[in-house]
């Protein structure tokens, strides 16, 4: 699905032109605070923020143009580079983040026209198709960002109960929108646009409805990557909720084999006969981090009984390998890189998320987050 992605300004300046048939991206914008723009674009089925590419570009009346690289389906966000003045009281206005949002297909430029507000695409048809569904979406989206505003302001001041009022209404806004997306997906199966609509449908109910409508000559053509990544996804999430149903104390741990930080294979139930700690982790998991010193004075004081081992999730290899370095954990870790993916054989669904395995390879307890209940449990049962 369409990732949420935490964006750091940078990147290389981009000289302004009026654009050629050569260049991937070019438009006219209106109606803009500044004229320099922020481009994101990140590969349509990438899995973090990681391979996220930042450019800025300085529009000359308006006009711009610029190329983002290598030939692979994108996303592309686009916004002004701008901070807003404080009022007379010195407080910034709230002012929700718009953005130009929409895909990007190798040998196939895009045109954009209008403003952060209102903007259209053109120059191939899954484009035009797109900017069809966004005008669909047009006043509900000015109404939710007129709701955001308010919010913001609502949440300075303090009034709670008000805050919650028009939180609920911004919130049925949001699934109206959800639910034209979805409308969407069913009305254009075969179309190109309504892959990339279902990239941006985050209700799992709706996905599971309209998963299926898409026709097989979209699954296969330019937005299949958009497809294929709502896919894995989806699979990934109903084999976590089948799952569930087995996580449970007193069920059997499901064996599986993973490679150890050393690249060498490990197997869960060559530990059988000790007390197992499996803890689902990230080097990117703020908690995760914060647990690490109480879980190392336990794995000192028990480490003749128990075995602790790491599951990284989340994480590039590198990131994993120096966050194990940097804070000096001594116990086994294993890369989870999804084949098999151990997250999902063990319903998680938060981190760090600890299971207690006991010596005959049963699942003893489970602690999502980290509590000082975990480390009481220990206690209990290593007497």
């Amino acid at each position: 699905m369409k990732k949420l992605f935490s964006y750091v300004m940078g990147g290389c300046l981009l000289a302004a032109c009026a654009g050629t048939p050569t260049d991937e991206i070019s438009g006219v914008l209106t109606d803009m605070p500044t004229d320099s723009l922020v481009v994101y674009s990140y590969p349509a089925d990438a899995k973090d923020n990681s391979q996220t590419k930042i450019d800025t570009v300085v529009m000359q009346q308006g006009k711009f143009a610029l190329n983002v690289g290598d030939s692979v389906v994108k996303q592309i966000a686009i916004r002004p580079i701008w901070t807003p003045k404080p009022d007379a009281d010195g407080r910034i206005p709230a002012t929700p983040m718009r953005m130009l949002t929409f895909p990007l297909f190798p040998d196939m430029p895009v045109v954009v026209k209008g403003s952060v507000r209102s903007y259209t695409l053109s120059g191939a048809p899954v484009y035009e198709d797109y900017s069809n569904y966004l005008s669909q979406l047009h006043a509900q989206s000015l109404q939710l960002d007129s709701l955001t505003r308010v919010t913001v302001e609502l949440q300075r001041s303090g009034l709670r109960d008000s805050f919650m009022t028009v939180f609920k209404q911004a919130h049925e806004i949001q699934k109206n929108i959800q639910k034209m997306s979805a409308d969407y997906v069913r009305q254009n199966p075969d179309k190109d646009a309504a892959a990339v609509v279902l990239a941006e449908i985050r209700d799992i109910e709706l996905v599971k409805e309209v998963i299926n409508n898409i026709g097989e000559s979209v699954r296969t053509g330019v937005a299949a990557s958009f497809y294929q990544s709502v896919k894995e996804s989806y699979d990934k999430t109903m084999a976590r909720e089948a799952a569930k149903e087995k996580i449970k104390e007193g069920a059997e741990a499901p064996d599986f084999t993973l490679k150890d930080i050393n690249g060498k294979d490990f197997t869960l139930s060559s530990l059988r006969g000790k007390y197992v700690v499996l803890d689902f982790w990230g080097s990117w998991c703020g908690w995760c981090i914060k647990g690490m010193p109480e879980m190392k004075k336990y794995y000192e004081k028990y480490k003749s009984k128990m075995e602790i081992v790491g599951i990284d999730c989340n994480d590039t290899e590198d990131a994993w390998k120096a966050a194990v370095e940097k804070h000096e954990l001594p116990w086994t870790h294993v890369r989870n890189e999804g084949d098999p993916d151990v997250s999902v054989m063990y319903a998680i669904e938060g981190y760090p998320t600890k299971i207690v395995l006991d010596k005959e390879g049963k699942i003893a307890k489970i602690v999502v987050g980290e509590s000082p209940e975990f480390y009481t449990y220990l206690d209990s049962v290593m007497k």
